[in-house]
C-alpha cells in the first residue's frame, strides 16, 4: 500500500514533534505509509496533496481557537473532522451530555463578563473551557481563606485573557484510585490507561504557551466493565448522525461514589498513549489505512 499522511503538530514542536508521533510514524511506516510532520499553521502548505490529515500535537490551538477552526475547514480528509472538532475542543459540550442524562462531573460555566461564584465548601477545580494539558487548571479548598483569594484572581487571569472560565469539585477519588482514560480507534476500545492525580493541592497552572502540557504519571489499565459501559454510552452519544466512526477518541473517568463519571471526552488532540499497549500504535496505524484504502 502506498499513501502520504500529514501528521499535524505545532510549530513549536517540530521537527521531531512529540514523542507519541514518533510511535505513529513508525507504525505507519511498517504498513508501507508515508507520514510527515507538519505544522497546522505553517504558511503556504497544500494540505490537499496528502492522503489525508491526522490532528494529533496541535496543542497551541487553545489560544488561538478561531485561526484553528479555520485551518479545520480548509483541510481536506482531515480527522477528526472540523465539525467535531469545533463541537469537541471547548469543554461546554459537557453541558449537552450531561443533559443527555450521561454521569457528567458537576460542571458550572462562567463567561468573561460574568461574575464567578466560588463554592463555600469543600475542593474544587476551575479551568478555561478551552485547554489542553491542564493549562490554566487550579484546584482550591473553600476551607482556606488563603484559597478564597486565590481562586478569585485566577479566574479573574482567565476571563481576563477572554476565557469561558469552569468551575467543578475536586473528586478526592481520584488521588487514590486515580483517572481512567479509555482510547478508541474506528469507533472500537482500543486500551486504557490509568492518570495519577494531576493536581496537588493548592497547585495551579498559568496560560502560558511556553509549557504546552503538565507531565503525568501513566500506567496501564484494565477498565472496568462499568468505566467500559459509561465510555462507550459516551461516544455513542457524541457520534449520533455521523456518517462513519471517528478515527480516534479518548473518553476520561474519575471514579465517584456511585461509580464511574465523565470528567472529559477529547475527540480533537488527545495524547493516545500509545506507548502504553504494544498494539496500540499498530492499531491505530491500521484505522488510518482503513480511511484512505
Amino acid at each position: 500500500m502506498s499513501g502520504h499522511i500529514a501528521i499535524a503538530t505545532c510549530t513549536q514542536l517540530l521537527p521531531d514533534g512529540d514523542v507519541e508521533d514518533a510511535t505513529l510514524l513508525r507504525a505507519l511506516a511498517e504498513l508501507d505509509l508515508k507520514a510527515t510532520l507538519v505544522g497546522w499553521s505553517e504558511p503556504d502548505v497544500d494540505w490537499a496533496g496528502f492522503d489525508a490529515t491526522v490532528i494529533r500535537s496541535t496543542w497551541d490551538y487553545t489560544t488561538r481557537r478561531a485561526e484553528f477552526l479555520a485551518w479545520t475547514d480548509r483541510v481536506p480528509r482531515l480527522f477528526n473532522p472540523a465539525p467535531v472538532v469545533a463541537a469537541n475542543s471547548d469543554k461546554r459540550y459537557l453541558a449537552g451530555l450531561a443533559a443527555a442524562g450521561l454521569p457528567v462531573v458537576r460542571t458550572t460555566f462562567f463567561e468573561p463578563d460574568q461574575p464567578v461564584r466560588l463554592p463555600v465548601t469543600g475542593e474544587y477545580v476551575l479551568k478555561p473551557s478551552i485547554g489542553a494539558g491542564s493549562g490554566g487548571a487550579g484546584r482550591f479548598d473553600a476551607g482556606q481563606p488563603a484559597d478564597a483569594q486565590r481562586a478569585s484572581a485566577h479566574a479573574a487571569a482567565l476571563q481576563a485573557a477572554g476565557r469561558t472560565v469552569l468551575l467543578q469539585p475536586y473528586l478526592a477519588g481520584v488521588d487514590t484510585a486515580g483517572e481512567t482514560a479509555l482510547m478508541f480507534f474506528n469507533g472500537r476500545y482500543s486500551h486504557a490507561i490509568c492518570k495519577s492525580a494531576m493536581l496537588a493541592a493548592g497547585s495551579q497552572y498559568g496560560l502560558g504557551m511556553d509549557q504546552l502540557y503538565v507531565g503525568e504519571v501513566i500506567t496501564a489499565r484494565e477498565p472496568s466493565a462499568a468505566e467500559l459501559e459509561l465510555a462507550g454510552a459516551v461516544l455513542a452519544e457524541l457520534t449520533a448522525g455521523l456518517p462513519e466512526p471517528l478515527l480516534y477518541a479518548r473518553i476520561d473517568l474519575l471514579p465517584a461514589e456511585h461509580g464511574p463519571v465523565l470528567v472529559e471526552a477529547e475527540l480533537t488532540e488527545p495524547s493516545l498513549f500509545l506507548d502504553h499497549d504494544e498494539q496500540a500504535a499498530r492499531r491505530l496505524a491500521e484505522a488510518i489505512s482503513d480511511r484512505i484504502g
